[in-house]
């Protein structure tokens, strides 16, 4: 009888991580809505990126918007969970969103979170380790989640189906 118990939970501790979570701890799950949360802008700390950022490079266009103004208005977003003052792995993936965000400038917005700055997004996706990149598409729902650093060839078609999918909406009558 115990073994039998023994080997009923172990198998409910199985399914459970099979829950859709995405690792790290987090159970955010795909293709739901995006939460809206407020995050920190360049206007909310007068322009000073030190107070918005810990990466050694940052770029203006990556703290214009606030999550919440953007999500689910007719653009995707890219959304980067970061602090590269403390992590190199987080350095690298925000040197290769400048690059995408070169290529996506005029179609997709993309926006970085440091932990110590918007705790509050953070705590909203759910995010346990670093980085994390999430793709939302026009209507705001979770497309694609990447734990762990991240390639341009991994990301670059979650983007591309993104702005797919935003089309479509965008066509409906």
């Amino acid at each position: 009888m115990r073994q039998a118990r023994a080997w009923a939970i172990a198998a409910l501790v199985a399914l459970a991580g099979c829950s859709g979570g995405v690792g790290g701890g987090g159970v955010f799950l795909l293709d739901h809505p995006a939460p809206k949360v407020h995050t920190k802008t360049l206007k909310d700390v007068d322009g000073d990126l030190s107070k918005i950022t810990s990466y050694r490079y940052p770029d203006e266009r990556m703290y214009q918007y606030s999550f919440a103004e953007v999500v689910g208005k007719g653009k995707p977003v890219v959304l980067e969970f970061a602090t590269p003052g403390h992590c190199t792995q987080c350095d690298k993936q925000l040197q290769l969103l400048k690059i995408l965000l070169n290529e996506y400038e005029d179609r997709v917005i993309f926006l970085h979170m440091d932990q110590y700055y918007n705790p509050e997004a953070y705590t909203a996706f759910q995010v346990r380790g670093e980085p994390w990149t999430f793709v939302i598409d026009g209507e705001g729902i979770v497309r694609a989640v990447f734990p762990g650093r991240t390639l341009y060839q991994e990301l670059q078609p979650a983007i591309e189906r993104a702005l797919a999918l935003s089309q479509k909406v965008a066509k409906r009558p």
